[in-house]
This record gives structure tokens, sequence and C-alpha cells, in this order.
């Protein structure tokens, strides 16, 4: 544990499995999140990210359903078909932005899948307001003074217009569905439908607006992210592409892939548990101590930030050999049952583990292998992308990938 200050605030940094366990499990109750993850609040509200104590209770278990394996598996289709329609107009040959080719992909399918509605006519926008909430966060954090929501200067201008651009998004598709009454099995439906079991009542507007805001928005950013950096790591190491493709090849035989397939594409999840574990989206998790604690035997006193580096401990040389390389192989022969617990954990883990882990890893290998059955991407030479990190480890200032159709 590493003692470091951020302004007047002591924090740790905690690397070991062990310790984290504590942080994450053992010790939860101790903790909620970090003061920096609540700079969100402006965009999240109180959805299952930021909530605490029996609101985050009441929100998990509304939204588990939504997240079931019987569920998780029916979207694996409209994955599979969401990403075909998006890569029909790319041609070989040409130069794509990978990263910006990602983002517009994933917020087509979690709108898809998880709320029925069709927001690909927005992209842009989505994108645009994105990029802006994102650049307003990095300065947030690194910055001690934090500008009052009021105050009229031009990035709280930009960050408000950037929220008002969302909430209209998606408090129209809360007004749709309110007003076609439909229940078409999804996640916006039961959301809707739900009542408090104590007095009856419905989520109000906002209170839905939260948990599709959360979801909308975590459920494609963070796979956007490892979907970026998995191709980037593929252009990089052409034994694994090729060894990829034959894989997609053998099991596939030139159709498209399916739910039954997951168990079968299994260098295809190497590939992607690899990038995860060399470039995790969530690169570092937050927690804030709220009452005295102990973590490794130390005494934590309240108000102590403990960070959990997750690009540090997924690159230890005591877990992983050769760390820093690119071996999607090394996933072979059950090495995550050998690992400690929390030396790789790219969703989290304890009670506030991510909820749609199944659907996020079931969704990159999906796309992975619809775009990699069609396309080898290289890196456009002489271009630098460098991991930053805004909310997730974004590649900036994007990725330039040259396009050779199979």
């Amino acid at each position: 544990m590493v003692p470091v200050r951020f302004g007047p605030r002591p924090a740790l940094v905690v690397s070991h499995p062990a310790t984290i366990d504590e942080v994450l499990v053992t010790k939860a109750r101790d903790f909620v999140k970090s003061p920096a993850l609540l700079l969100l609040r402006p965009i999240l509200g109180d959805g299952l990210l930021l909530s605490e104590a029996d609101v985050w209770l009441r929100q998990r278990r509304l939204v588990q359903p939504g997240f079931h394996r019987q569920r998780v598996a029916s979207y694996a289709d409209a994955m599979v078909s969401l990403t075909a329609r998006h890569i029909e107009p790319w041609k070989d040959g040409e130069t794509r932005e990978l990263h910006a080719e990602m983002m517009a992909l994933t917020q087509h399918i979690v709108t898809k899948t998880l709320f029925d509605a069709d927001v690909s006519d927005e992209a842009h926008v989505v994108g645009d307001a994105l990029n802006a909430l994102m650049t307003d966060f990095s300065k947030r954090l690194g910055s001690v003074w934090q500008p009052p929501a009021w105050l009229p200067i031009p990035r709280v201008r930009r960050s408000r217009r950037a929220v008002q651009h969302l909430d209209a998004i998606v408090y129209r598709m809360i007004a749709d569905r309110r007003a076609s009454g439909e229940d078409r099995g999804d996640l916006l439906s039961m959301v809707l439908a739900t009542q408090d079991a104590d007095d009856g009542t419905r989520m109000t507007d906002r209170q839905v607006r939260d948990e599709i805001m959360t979801l909308f928005l975590a459920g494609h950013e963070t796979t956007a992210v490892a979907l970026s950096w998995t191709f980037y790591l593929l252009a990089r190491h052409p034994g694994a592409e090729a060894r990829l493709a034959d894989e997609l090849r053998s099991v596939l035989d030139g159709r498209a892939p399916a739910f039954a397939d997951l168990p079968k594409l299994r260098y295809t999840e190497m590939v992607v548990t690899e990038s995860m574990r060399l470039y995790p989206p969530a690169y570092a998790l937050g927690r804030q101590a709220i009452r005295p604690t102990e973590l490794a035997g130390e005494r934590v006193e309240p108000r102590t930030i403990v960070i959990v580096p997750t690009w540090v401990v997924q690159r230890d040389a005591r877990w992983f050999d050769e760390p820093d390389a690119f071996r999607p192989e090394r996933w072979a022969g059950g090495l995550a049952k050998r690992l400690p617990r929390f030396a790789y954990f790219p969703f989290g883990g304890g009670p506030r583990q991510c909820i749609g882990n199944a659907f996020a890893m079931m969704e990159a290998i999906l796309v992975l292998a619809t775009i990699a059955q069609r396309f080898r991407l290289s890196l456009v030479p002489g271009q630098r992308v460098t991991p930053t990190p805004y909310v997730t480890l974004r590649p900036e200032p994007g990725i330039r990938m040259r396009l050779t159709r199979r």
C-alpha cells in the first residue's frame, strides 16, 4: 500500500490481490464510491453506478433480471446482425477511424438490445456529447478546484449542452415507450413497469432516466474501448491475428457467428481476455472509507481514498509471465483458475461488480468474430496511439485502420 495525497485528501494506492479483496468484498461495507467518480453525477444522476446503500440495492434488484443468462443469450443474434449492418459500407483498401466506428456500433447495439430503440441517426450527437463530457471529467479529475455548474464559463456551458443533448435522446425513449404502453420484454419495459414493494409507486421519469443513462453510456463506452484496443493489438501481432482468422474459418465456415458458437470460439475469447488485461477500459477503481477500518493490517481512517489500479495489477510479473506482452494463448490451460482472485478483474468485483459483464464479454467476442471474419485491419503507418485515462482508457487521438477484405 502506497500513501499519496489528492490535495487535502489522504489516499492509498492498493495493488495486492489480497488487499483488493478486502476493499471490494470482505470489507466492502466500509467503503463507498470515490469522490472522483461522483464527478459523473451530472451525467448519470443516482443510477446504478453511483447510488449507494438501500437505493443501490433496490436498483440492482430491479435491473438484474435484464442481465440473466437466458436473456443475455437472446441478445446475440441482434449483436451479430447489427455489426454486419454497420460494416456493410466498409470497402477493401479504405481507411477508417476504428474507435469512432466501435463507439457508433456499440451504441447502436446497447440501445437496440436493452431499450429496443434505434438512435443510429444520432450517433454523431452522442459521440460529440461524450467527447465533451470526457474532456471535462479529465480536467476536473486533475484539478483541486471544481467550477460550479452555474458558472458561465465555456467548459461548463459545453458540459451542460452535452448533458442536454443526451437527455433529449433518453427522455424521448422513455416518453415513446410510456405513450405506447407496450411491453417489449426489454430492460426499458421492465424498469417502467416495476412497482415499489412497499407503496406500489412506479419510478419517476427522472429515476428511469438515471438508470437508462447509466446503462446506455457504461454499456457502450467500455465495450467500444475494449474492442478498439483489441483490434489495435491484433494489428501489431500478425501471428495472433492469423490464428484468430484460422479459428473463425474452422468454426464458422463462412457463416455468421451465433450464441451456440461461443464455447467453440476459444481463441477469440482469449484474445478479448488478454486485450482487457493489457488495456482494461476501467483502468482503476476508487473507493472512500466511511468508517475506521483496516487494510492489510494497517489502520485506514474515514475519508481516506483507496485507489485500486487495475492497469498496474494486471501487468504484475508476480501473476503474469512477460506481463507487458500480448499473448492470448496464456489463458489456455486454466490460468484464470490458478490466479489469485483480483489479479485479473476488468469488470471489478464484489457486490459492485459490473452488472453487464456477461453481456459485454459476449458482445466483444461476437463483434470481433463478425468483423475479423470479413476484414483484416492494419494500422496506418506513422500514427501514435496513446492510452489516455478519461472515465475509460481511451485510445488517443483514435486508431486509423486500413481495411483488407478477406
